[in-house]
């Protein structure tokens, strides 16, 4: 069986050589007197996931958090933009997403992943990259029905028409989180709601 280093570098782990450097996770966690946490927001499109993380990351920098948000968009047109949307696609996207907040954790930062994250299996995986006292799975709970509601960028309506394949919701399913660290639910509560419930949540495990 091939080891964690080999799953995550194609097989060729043989060639490569990792250095240890002297300025590790814990002088920078000592540096900018802060805990690491990647808080992983997952949900259906239109749930509000890129909102709240957005409005999460102010609060952050006001308690004087040094803080960086991965947006599913921003992502897709960047670093990702050569990922379709088929299953394995999405499953590509979400690994690559896990490995650079791995880096970041490793930087001392405190990271917000907004993105849909359909599937138990890739969630693991991030989980299992940064270490699990590192991760905080918020489950941004909001029924189809009231995404499509909202549906602004209007993408519900074209995967209802057929103009969008594997759209998630429509014909590409969401695997609910089992065991999330928090479930926050748009349909009833506000952004400044969810936000506060999510701080709440995390201000102990982010203490330097």
């Amino acid at each position: 069986m091939p080891s964690c280093l080999e799953a995550r570098s194609g097989g060729h782990s043989k060639n490569l050589f990792p250095h240890n450097h002297y300025v590790n996770s814990t002088l920078r966690k000592k540096l900018i007197k802060q805990q690491p946490l990647l808080i992983w927001l997952s949900g259906l499109s239109g749930s509000g996931k890129s909102t709240i993380a957005n409005e999460l990351e102010k609060k952050l920098y006001e308690n004087g958090c040094l803080s960086y948000l991965l947006d599913g968009d921003n992502i897709r047109v960047g670093l990702n933009n050569d990922l379709d949307f088929t299953d394995e696609g999405r499953k590509e996207n979400i690994r690559r997403i896990a490995e650079v907040s791995r880096l970041m954790i490793d930087a001392g930062l405190i990271v917000i992943t907004a993105f849909i994250s359909p599937f138990d299996k890739e969630r693991e995986l991030a989980k299992s990259l940064v270490l699990e006292n590192n991760y905080f799975l918020v489950h941004i709970n909001c029924s189809v029905a009231k995404c499509e509601e909202r549906d602004v960028k209007g993408l519900y309506k074209k995967a209802r028409n057929g103009e969008i394949k594997n759209f998630t919701g429509i014909d590409s399913p969401y695997e609910i989180p089992k065991n999330p660290n928090l479930i926050v639910n748009t349909e009833k509560e506000s952004v400044n709601e969810s936000v506060d419930k999510i701080f709440i949540a995390i201000k102990n495990k982010i203490k330097g």
